[in-house]
C-alpha cells in the first residue's frame, strides 16, 4: 500500500483519506441507531486507514456520535491517538430562514457544531445554500471566513454549489478547499462545467452518491424494474437518476458490463463504481455511507483497485448511450416543486437541536 494511494494532500498541511465515512445513512431519520455498534464502526475505520469522516449540522445525533466516539477513543489509547482524524460537518441553514438569518445565528450554529464534536475548532465546514432566488450566499460565506479567522473553522469547503455561484465566492475571497457533488457512473454532471472550474481555481470534488444508493450493486442486476412506491427516500432519489440516465434497461447494461470488470477484479460492482469516481479529474475522495461497518474490507479495495484502460473503453461503450445529463451540479434538485427537488427535506434544523 502506498500512502498517496489512500491518502491526499487538499492543501499544504491538509492531508485526508481517499475513502470519507460518511454519517448521513446514521442520521435519525433513517431508523434506530446501534450507538455503541456506530462508534465501534467509527473506531474500525478510523483503524483501517479511513481516517477523514462526512457529517452535517442536519445530520440528526451524528455529530454527537462522533464526539462522543472521539472522547472514547481518546480516553482509551491517548490524546494524540486520533492524531490523523479529520471531521468535516455542513453548515446547512434551512430554506426558511434563509432571508433572516444573520450572523449571530451563523456562529451560534458553528458553536452548536464545536460542542457536539468535542473540538475546539472545526476542521472543515461545508457550506450549502438551497435557493439561489434569496441572494445572501456571499453574506454568509463571509461570516464563515470571520470565524475561520476567529479560528473556530480550520478550513472552508462548499457543498451543491452550480459552477456560476462556486465561481462567484472565489472572486468574492471565500477560501473554498473543496466542492461536495453527486458524482457517478449514472451522474456525471460535474464534468461538465464544474471540473475545470476546480481544476483552474485548485478545488478538489468530495463525492457522494458514488453507488447511486445501492443501485449500482449486484443487488440490481437482472431484476426488473422497482414498482412504486421504493422503499425509502434514497432509493426514490436515485431511481429517478436512473430515469434521467437512459431508463432500466440501460441501467442493466451497465450493471452486467460493471460485473464483468468486478470478476476480472475479483471485486464487487460497487467497489468497481467507487473506483471509476476515484479516477475522475479533480475528485479527491469518494463518501462511503452505510449503516453497518460490514463493508469495510469491500470498500478498501477500492484503494488498491486500478481500473485500466480497457474497462474504462468498456464502460464507455455503455455510457455512450446514455441521455446527456441535464444541467449542471444540482440543478434539477433546486427545483422545490420538481421530480427531484420534492424528494428533499429543507428545514431540518429544528430537528437537530
Amino acid at each position: 500500500m502506498t500512502e498517496n494511494r489512500h491518502r491526499i494532500e487538499l492543501a499544504p498541511g491538509y492531508s485526508i483519506s481517499r475513502l470519507l465515512k460518511g454519517g448521513w445513512q446514521l442520521a435519525g431519520g433513517h431508523g434506530e441507531v446501534d450507538h455503541a455498534g456506530a462508534i465501534a464502526d467509527m473506531a474500525a475505520y478510523y483503524d483501517a486507514g479511513i481516517t477523514t469522516f462526512d457529517c452535517a449540522d442536519i445530520y440528526t445525533g451524528v455529530e454527537e456520535l462522533i464526539g462522543d466516539f472521539r472522547a472514547g477513543y481518546m480516553a482509551r489509547n491517548g490524546r494524540n491517538s486520533l492524531s490523523r482524524l479529520r471531521v468535516h460537518t455542513k453548515f446547512v441553514p434551512d430554506l426558511a430562514t434563509l432571508p433572516t438569518i444573520d450572523k449571530q445565528q451563523v456562529e451560534q450554529t458553528i458553536d452548536r457544531s464545536l460542542k457536539r464534536l468535542r473540538t475546539e475548532r472545526l476542521d472543515l465546514v461545508q457550506f450549502h445554500w438551497w435557493d439561489y432566488r434569496v441572494p445572501r450566499y456571499l453574506e454568509v460565506a463571509h461570516w464563515l471566513t470571520e470565524l475561520q479567522r476567529a479560528g473556530k473553522i480550520d478550513r472552508i469547503a462548499g457543498t451543491n454549489f452550480d459552477t456560476v455561484r462556486t465561481r462567484e465566492l472565489v472572486e468574492a475571497g471565500v477560501p473554498l478547499l473543496s466542492m461536495q457533488v453527486q458524482y457517478s457512473l449514472l451522474d456525471q454532471r460535474p464534468l461538465g462545467q464544474m471540473t475545470p472550474f476546480c481544476a483552474r481555481s485548485g478545488i478538489q470534488l468530495l463525492c457522494y452518491g458514488s453507488v447511486a444508493g445501492g443501485f449500482l450493486s449486484e443487488r440490481w442486476l437482472g431484476v426488473s424494474e422497482p414498482a412504486e412506491p421504493l422503499e425509502n427516500r434514497s432509493l426514490v432519489k436515485y431511481k429517478l437518476i436512473i430515469d434521467d440516465f437512459g431508463g432500466w434497461d440501460l441501467f442493466q447494461q451497465l450493471l452486467a458490463q460493471l460485473q464483468k470488470i468486478a470478476l476480472r477484479h475479483g471485486v464487487s460492482i460497487p467497489t468497481v463504481a467507487m473506483r471509476w469516481v476515484l479516477q475522475q479529474p479533480v475528485v479527491a475522495a469518494v463518501i462511503v455511507g452505510v449503516r453497518r461497518g460490514d463493508h469495510l474490507a469491500d470498500q478498501l479495495k477500492v484503494l488498491d483497485l486500478q481500473l485500466d484502460a480497457d474497462d474504462l473503453a468498456a464502460l464507455d461503450a455503455v455510457l455512450s448511450q446514455r441521455r446527456p445529463p441535464s444541467g449542471d451540479v444540482y440543478a434539477v434538485e433546486r427545483d422545490i416543486e420538481g421530480r427531484h427537488g420534492s424528494v428533499m427535506k429543507y428545514n431540518l434544523n429544528d430537528a437537530g437541536h
